[in-house]
């Protein structure tokens, strides 16, 4: 596949505060590349770089050219703060925007595609949350873009209309657009990424298949068994003797690289030695014990103010004031 977008060693500062860091890419026609990283690691940021919508040190090219030099249609650009003219309805909104373009994308097959179609006479202030959200999606897609970029796209929607979205998405790319894709969800990027980004602090710390990076860096798969604690003791002894790789916590042991026919060989071992439990749960490595691992930071967890969640802000502030 060929590659459509390609970015070397890009680099953003807002005066002291060092937004991107020497990050480097290339995604292929047709690929879905997922960016994920918590508040204030430079996702926002980045996109405008790659876009051409903030300047930036370094190098990156869109479809062998400037983002800047590349005809308008060609891109399509959903931002994570976008508000259109919300005394309009979703049809007019769609209708509007589409005709920017010489060519625009249908505005009754946009709405069906984005799940707006019973609620098209409706004005933008009206439609709830996850309905905006839909709208904006469709405004991006009106050009019928060959490079789309989508900044947190799912943010308010509910878990039916998500999946609805990521079908869309799903459709859009195996008819060869390409999509480069923030997100917060992990879920998300698992089930749409061909690639997915780890974004910390403005740097990239590893890119690759999300089953490749789950394989290399997310440990092993987890069976937490909830004991009483009084009956703690006992279970650590029994499954260790039984040659199980266990730690324990306050009321819970924990067996690693268990996998799901071998559970009932855990049970029988901690029945057969009358050890009590309240609960088994068995999960396997996610993106997130992967970024755990890489980063030592929880996903959802908070970085230092002064040296994260300001950039993003210092970025939009800047954004607005150039």
């Amino acid at each position: 596949m060929s590659e459509v977008l390609v970015a070397d060693d890009i680099r953003r500062s807002y005066g002291d505060t060092v937004a991107v860091d020497g990050v480097s890419l290339s995604v292929s026609t047709g690929e879905i590349f997922g960016l994920i990283g918590p508040n204030g690691a430079g996702k926002t940021t980045l996109i405008r770089a790659l876009t051409g919508t903030t300047d930036a040190e370094g190098t990156v090219t869109v479809f062998g050219e400037s983002p800047k030099s590349v005809q308008s249609d060609r891109i399509g650009l959903l931002p994570q703060s976008f508000t259109p003219p919300e005394r309009l309805t979703a049809r007019e909104l769609i209708a509007y925007y589409g005709g920017l373009y010489d060519a625009p994308e249908e505005t009754e097959s946009i709405l069906d595609s984005v799940g707006l179609a019973e609620s098209a006479d409706t004005w933008y202030e009206k439609l709830s949350g996850g309905q905006k959200r839909r709208a904006c999606v469709g405004i991006a897609l009106v050009n019928k873009p060959d490079l789309l970029f989508l900044d947190e796209p799912t943010t308010g929607i509910d878990p039916v209309g998500r999946r609805a979205l990521w079908g869309l998405l799903e459709e859009l790319a195996a008819n060869g657009t390409t999509i480069f894709l923030t997100s917060h969800s992990m879920d998300e990027v698992e089930q749409l990424a061909d690639r997915v980004g780890l974004l910390q602090n403005g740097s990239l710390v590893a890119v690759g298949e999300p089953d490749t990076l789950i394989q290399e860096h997310g440990g092993t798969s987890r069976l937490v068994i909830e004991v009483a604690e009084k009956a703690l003791e006992s279970a650590v002894s029994v499954l260790t003797e039984s040659g199980y790789t266990v730690e324990s916590g306050v009321s819970e042991v924990v067996i690693h690289n268990v996998s799901p026919i071998d559970i009932s060989a855990v049970i029988k071992t901690i029945d057969t030695a009358d050890i009590q439990y309240d609960s088994l749960t068995w999960t396997e490595p996610t993106l997130e014990d992967v970024y755990l691992q890489l980063t030592g930071e929880t996903f959802e967890g908070t970085f230092t103010p002064g040296a994260s969640v300001v950039k993003e802000q210092a970025a939009e502030e800047t954004e607005v004031t150039q």
